[in-house]
């Protein structure tokens, strides 16, 4: 189980450490082929300025960001946190991804946009304060709507170049300024893909952190228009029956768990 927390106690023998290398975690491999955060006797320097996260099955677990990635000592490997949601127990996957927001924000918002003085961690929060004017910025959290269309016993689904092969998901986008997440799902299965879409219902959320995406789902039923695919964002688009679907986005993807609810035919 992981509980987030802002404040924790100094790090001791028994701390739970994830260390980021660029977009890479550094893991302690097990011989089932599972990874674990690092503990202990960390083989690399302890960091100067770890961030707390919180508590993981009792121990305290902490992130931290080193400039460029080490040789590794035996039974060590550093890992995109894409490729790890399938090695890593879910409640440890929670804590790093929480570590590769919190990682991500203190690595590249060290100056205050407003006077440019350097900002430092705030006391009993997230936010780094300016060190002069003492604005405090906040972890930035982008919202996405993504929006599973059905057609009856079909559903459209989007390629995307960096898509491994074979692999489809869903119409997506980012939030724009003064725009509801609603109309933002509407917009963007539009924009990529020429159709309008009716009886847009939520699913559910969740975090994405590739950097700091806030994933909104949502169901919607095609109203009309013919596929014409916006090819500066998608590689293709195409309708796929319940029952001959394509390669899909991994199990922990807000994606994958919309598209075996339709499958299953559990959205109503």
């Amino acid at each position: 189980m992981f509980e987030p927390r802002v404040e924790l106690a100094a790090p001791d023998a028994a701390s739970l450490w994830f260390i980021f290398a660029g977009d890479s975690l550094i893991v302690r491999d097990r011989p089932d082929g599972s990874c674990e955060p690092l503990s202990g006797d960390l083989a690399l320097p302890i960091p100067d300025a770890p961030i707390p996260l919180g508590v993981l099955d009792g121990r305290l677990a902490y992130a931290a960001t080193i400039e460029s990635k080490p040789p590794l000592a035996p039974g060590l490997s550093a890992t995109s946190l894409r490729a790890l949601h399938a090695r890593m127990d879910a409640s440890a996957f929670d804590a790093a991804s929480l570590g590769a927001q919190l990682a991500y924000f203190a690595h590249n918002y060290r100056f205050c946009a407003r006077c440019a003085a350097a900002l430092a961690p705030a006391a009993q929060s997230r936010a780094r304060v300016c060190t002069r004017c003492k604005h405090e910025w906040y972890p930035r959290v982008s919202p996405c709507a993504i929006v599973l269309v059905r057609d009856g016993d079909r559903v459209l689904m989007t390629r995307q170049p960096r898509y491994p092969a074979g692999m489809y998901g869903l119409v997506a986008g980012f939030v724009e300024a003064s725009e509801s997440v609603e109309r933002c799902a509407e917009r963007e299965a539009l924009e990529e893909c020429g159709i309008t879409v009716k009886n847009l219902r939520y699913f559910g959320s969740q975090p994405w952190s590739f950097p700091h995406q806030l994933m909104l789902g949502f169901v919607a039923d095609y109203a009309g228009g013919e596929l014409v695919v916006d090819t500066s964002e998608l590689e293709e688009a195409r309708w796929f029956s319940r029952d001959a679907m394509p390669s899909l986005p991994p199990s922990v993807s807000i994606a994958r768990k919309m598209i075996d609810a339709f499958v299953a035919d559990e959205l109503g």
